[in-house]
């Protein structure tokens, strides 16, 4: 595959540039989930560069520092090192910096959580070479993650013995849809969105729907039991939580619609009370997150919170793809096949749509479209309506109401009805309020709407024409 899998990554490899040019030592942590492309970041940006760059593995740390250890004497040149059978990270550390050299020298160490998870003391040891060593050399320290969690409790939080040595950290994010085209040259809008919907901004993701029909890169790298995302959730979690079961049953009631506390405690019998722990847990590394309408003041507060599923990509496996993995086990792939076809533009592209046109949103503000600033943007709901899109300038009186539709017919005036008595719903500074309107349309919309939007300043059509 020749995709480029540095889209979107200009501020991130300059922010390494500046560290490394920087004169004093400098300390960074890069972490992320799964498949981001921080292992793709670190090796290009050491490129050309003086670097120890190591891939810690799940074996123990005897064995991890045998091959650290190596791997310093291959570029020290050091044979009583390459000999040694040491264990002793310090002089091992020692030894790499005692080749002096005016080229400042970068150590990578990739996947740190296994050193951490092997030895729950490591983190002190890098401590201990961090201030007697690192710190007082021509040094870049790179250490990187795919453990949310651990890389924040080991590395990061107050509690880690490396609390307030990093000079610099990245948490690598997932591409967002408005660089998709850079992957995709050509495609159409419509296709983007919907490879979008399924590989969610995961450059390794977007490597197997680079060629082909997306249903048969579905068929081939999802749907079969050899294939190389079949079990990608599994492994997701597998590097965060124990139990994986509990979380994989919590997860699959989102994905069946069920989104109060209440509806997920219900569906799985138990008590809402049982699952804060592991709502919690999902929030936090991002799976999942808890929305409330976006006007609510105290959303920490909030009694009307909806649980859903953040990640795209999870949100189609556990959706089409978990529910059937008895059938595709044995292969009978075919029914599900049929089933993603017949469902996955209205069960699962139409509400990732949702979320590109809220991106779009937050590109017009940047654009200065509206003569004002806004300051939140989210979904709005009450007990009896819901609208897909509501922004506001917090320090102002402006608010906009807006609708996203992905279906293949065009949209008519009567959405805007509709939107415009909804909107009167909304409490949000209703005395003196400016109240504008957008609507988004995949497929455009009709001579009608486009004519009332030629006389209505405050209403916008984003959308095919």
């Amino acid at each position: 595959m020749d995709v480029n899998l540095f889209v979107d990554r200009e501020d991130e490899f300059a922010f390494l540039d500046e560290q490394y040019r920087q004169r004093s030592p400098s300390f960074v942590v890069l972490y992320g989930r799964r498949r981001v492309g921080k292992t793709a970041l670190i090796t290009q940006f050491i490129q050309k560069k003086r670097a120890l760059y190591f891939l810690a593995t799940e074996e123990s740390e005897a064995q991890n520092c045998a091959a650290f250890r190596a791997l310093a004497a291959d570029i020290t040149g050091n044979e009583l090192l390459r000999s040694s059978q040491t264990t002793d990270w310090l002089l091992i550390f020692k030894t790499l910096l005692d080749r002096k050299s005016s080229e400042r020298l970068i150590i990578a160490i990739d996947e740190f959580q296994y050193l951490a998870r092997a030895n729950p003391a490591f983190p002190s040891i890098m401590q201990k070479v961090w201030d007697t060593l690192l710190s007082k050399s021509n040094v870049m320290l790179i250490l990187c993650g795919s453990s949310i969690s651990m890389m924040e409790s080991a590395v990061l939080a107050y509690e880690s013995p490396l609390y307030g040595r990093r000079t610099g950290q990245i948490k690598l994010k997932q591409i967002p849809f408005s660089h998709y085209g850079k992957f995709f040259p050509g495609k159409s809008e419509d296709k983007l969105t919907e490879l979008y919907a399924l590989t969610g901004g995961i450059p390794k993701y977007i490597e197997f729907f680079e060629e082909g029909s997306i249903h048969a890169q579905i068929a081939k790298n999802i749907l079969s039991p050899s294939g190389f995302l079949y079990n990608e959730p599994a492994f997701l979690l597998y590097q965060e939580v124990s139990e994986i079961g509990s979380y994989f049953s919590l997860i699959k009631s989102i994905a069946a619609g069920n989104h109060k506390l209440a509806d997920i405690a219900s569906d799985l019998e138990l008590k809402q009370t049982g699952l804060s722990k592991y709502l919690n847990t999902l929030v936090n590394l991002e799976f999942i997150e808890r929305e409330v309408p976006v006007t609510e003041e105290k959303p920490e507060k909030s009694k009307r919170g909806l649980y859903r599923i953040k990640d795209n990509f999870l949100q189609f496996w556990f959706r089409f793809v978990f529910p059937h993995m008895s059938d595709l086990e044995i292969k009978k792939t075919k029914t599900v096949e049929d089933h993603i076809r017949k469902n996955f533009i209205d069960s699962h592209v139409s509400f990732v749509y949702e979320d590109i046109c809220r991106e779009r949103m937050w590109q017009l503000d940047f654009e200065k479209i509206w003569g004002f600033t806004i300051s939140r943007c989210g979904r709005w709901w009450d007990k009896n309506n819901e609208i897909d899109m509501v922004a506001y300038d917090g320090a102002g009186k402006d608010i906009i109401f807006g609708e996203c539709k992905y279906t293949s017919q065009k949209m008519g005036i009567d959405i805007f009805n509709a939107l415009e008595e909804k909107s009167k719903s909304v409490i949000w500074q209703n005395d003196g309020r400016r109240s504008h309107f957008i609507l988004f349309s995949k497929s455009g919309f009709t001579a009608k709407l486009k004519a009332l939007a030629e006389i209505r300043q405050d209403l916008m059509l984003v959308g095919r024409e």
